[in-house]
């Protein structure tokens, strides 16, 4: 057996095995099945294996390099990212939503920011530690952050308010490691409300920053 075929076939036994031996139980129809972020680890492991199988030297480094959300289908690469944000946020305040393969993480504006600043509570700053180090290891996505304000005051200043608001998370961000060059940031105003602004829970709702991370076009 050649290089190229000796390395296929472990590379596909290995698959066959991890399938195998990673399946849960289907709470709904009784029945066995595996896991999508195991299934589809698995079809990486398989892909980015022939890489190294067929090619040779740089090339086949750099085609491997992008076996990330590539080789392991967007919606598992964003499942585990989910999983790891959600352990990390739990009980900090921050709402961590799915939708479809794009992940928000709703930041309340009572716990980021003081009234009517932008510069960041100190106390909020190891939250952002924390969602920076999940943030570091996920190179393949892309980050938009967008400050949201109430209707009180004037246009100007929400708009102003909710632009620096933003700006300050993604520049925490980036001086935790995250590459400012895969984030935008954007004040949005009292453009798009989550609730009504004609009451102070309404208010507050709406006065937020939310973090969408989304997958690199690839």
């Amino acid at each position: 057996m050649n290089g190229m075929n000796l390395k296929l076939a472990c590379a596909l036994l290995a698959t066959g095995t991890l399938l195998a031996s990673c399946t849960t139980i289907n709470p709904y129809t009784g029945q066995q099945q595996t896991s999508r972020a195991v299934k589809y680890g698995a079809i990486s492991s398989v892909v980015c294996g022939l890489v190294g199988a067929i090619e040779n030297g740089q090339h086949a480094r750099n085609a491997a390099a992008g076996c990330g959300a590539i080789g392991a289908g967007v919606g598992a690469y964003m499942d585990v990212q989910e999983a790891e944000l959600r352990q990390e946020l739990q009980g900090t305040g921050v709402q961590v939503q799915r939708n479809g393969d794009r992940l928000d993480l709703i930041m309340p504006g009572n716990i980021t920011f003081n009234t009517n600043e932008y510069s960041l509570r100190p106390q909020f700053q190891p939250v952002l530690d924390s969602v920076a180090t999940v943030l570091y290891k996920y190179k393949d996505t892309r980050l938009q952050v967008f400050g949201h304000t109430d209707s009180t005051g004037s246009a100007d200043y929400n708009y102003n308010l909710s632009n620096r608001r933003a700006t300050s998370v993604a520049n925490y961000l980036a001086s935790q490691g995250v590459d400012q060059n895969r984030m935008i940031s954007q004040g949005m105003g009292p453009d798009q409300p989550i609730a009504s602004n004609d009451n102070e829970s309404g208010r507050a709702q709406n006065r937020r920053v939310e973090l969408q991370i989304v997958a690199a076009p690839q």
